[in-house]
Order: C-alpha cells, then structure tokens, then sequence
C-alpha cells in the first residue's frame, strides 16, 4: 500500500525536479534578457512558481521519508489505526457515517479522509467494533458508537490510495 503511495509522490517529485532544473531557469533566463527587473511581471511570477515548487518538494520529501519509515505489522489487526474505515453510527442521530484514517499530512483530502492528527482521528485510533468513541468540538461533544470495522491488513491495495 504505502509503496504503490510513494511511487506516485515519487514521479511528482520527478515533474518538480524537472521544472526546476529545466523550465523555471530558462524562464528566469528569458525574463532577465527582457531587462528591467523591477517591472519584470515574468521574472516575478517565475520566482514565485520557483518558491513554491520547492516548498512542494519539501514536503513530498518529508512525507516519503515518513511513509517509507512505517512498520505495517506496527497496526492493531483488530483496532482502529492508520488505513482503518471504520463505520460509525451517531449516538444522538442514528446517523452512520464512514471515516477512513489517513497519514498525518495527506495532501488531498477525499471525501471521508480524516487524518490520524485529527480530533475525530485520535478519538478514534485504538477503539475496536461495539465501543464508543467521545470527542468534543467547538460547539457540542460528539458520541459515536464504531459498528465495522476494515483495517489496512483486511483491505486491498487498490482501496488504500
């Protein structure tokens, strides 16, 4: 699962690396021969783009090095933990919704995604079928009773990403 997630961040970070190295200095290379850096709105935008693809690959880097770092066999078998969906049934509501634990910095977030950092995501982490799970936000406190559960070992590779 995680490395089908790292080889995709891994040819994101090639197009970056690329742009980089490639495209972003021949633009900046062009824009200075047009002179007149300071009203240069080419130079500007190439400078930012530049900024921001390296932010980019910073982050790519780091979450690389974290997934690449975690031990599958580390994962609770019966117990809510990373690439869980869990299905939980609101207390007050009867209404179920279905959560999926996702990595601390998922980048985009699909619908159902929770991090494991979030509030919903740590009140979760650890708890099994048939127990309650309490956790407070801004405006009330949310009691949520988990009814399946599916962790990473029972699901498919094709379903993690």
């Amino acid at each position: 699962m995680f490395q089908e997630l790292i080889a995709q961040m891994a040819r994101e970070v090639e197009k970056l690396q690329y742009e980089l190295n490639v495209t972003l200095p021949n633009e900046i290379r062009k824009a200075v021969e047009l002179g007149d850096l300071k009203e240069n709105s080419e130079y500007k935008a190439a400078l930012e783009r530049q900024q921001f693809v390296q932010a980019r690959l910073g982050q790519l880097t780091q979450r690389v090095t974290k997934l690449a770092n975690i031990d599958i066999t580390q994962i609770p078998a019966d117990k809510v933990g990373l690439g869980s969906r869990v299905t939980v049934t609101d207390d007050q509501s009867q209404v179920s919704e279905v959560y999926e634990l996702v990595f601390g910095d998922a980048g985009e977030l699909q619908e159902g995604h929770v991090t494991m950092g979030s509030p919903i995501g740590r009140a979760l982490q650890g708890k099994g079928v048939g127990e309650q799970v309490i956790f407070k936000l801004p405006t009330r406190v949310r009691r949520l009773t988990i009814v399946e559960l599916r962790t990473i070992h029972d699901r498919n590779a094709d379903e993690l990403v």
